[in-house]
């Protein structure tokens, strides 16, 4: 497995704005061959970046989405901000997965409810 995090700076004037854009997202990717999972993570102190996190089955997979017209499709509608709305540019960071847990559970419904009530928050 493997994860990407795209490290986006958007200024605090653009915050509700960028979110939008990730709240009526296409949802291309959700479609496509590799594809396990997307999380939108917000800031929580100033000067942090929104983090576009997501994973895949191998790096090939992601290769093959950032390759794609759906991709293009995808992102046509992320370039409705204006340059001025980041304040340093972005920072992509692939990592491969040596190891990870799940937990298990009661404890473990309550948490994926969690990250599904967060994410509807955005």
């Amino acid at each position: 497995m493997i994860t990407v995090a795209n490290r986006l700076y958007v200024k605090s004037a653009y915050a509700d704005a960028f979110e939008k854009v990730f709240r009526e997202r296409a949802g291309l990717v959700d479609k496509m061959e590799g594809f396990i999972s997307n999380q939108i993570l917000r800031p929580v102190n100033e000067g942090d970046p929104y983090v576009v996190f997501t994973a895949w089955n191998s790096r090939q997979d992601f290769l093959n989405w950032v390759r794609s017209d759906e991709f293009v499709k995808g992102h046509a509608q992320s370039g409705t901000l204006p340059k001025d709305a980041y304040f340093k540019i972005n920072v992509l960071e692939l990592h491969e997965c040596l190891t990870g847990f799940l937990a298990s559970g009661l404890g473990a419904r309550a948490a994926r409810r969690s990250v599904q009530y967060a994410l509807t928050m955005l």
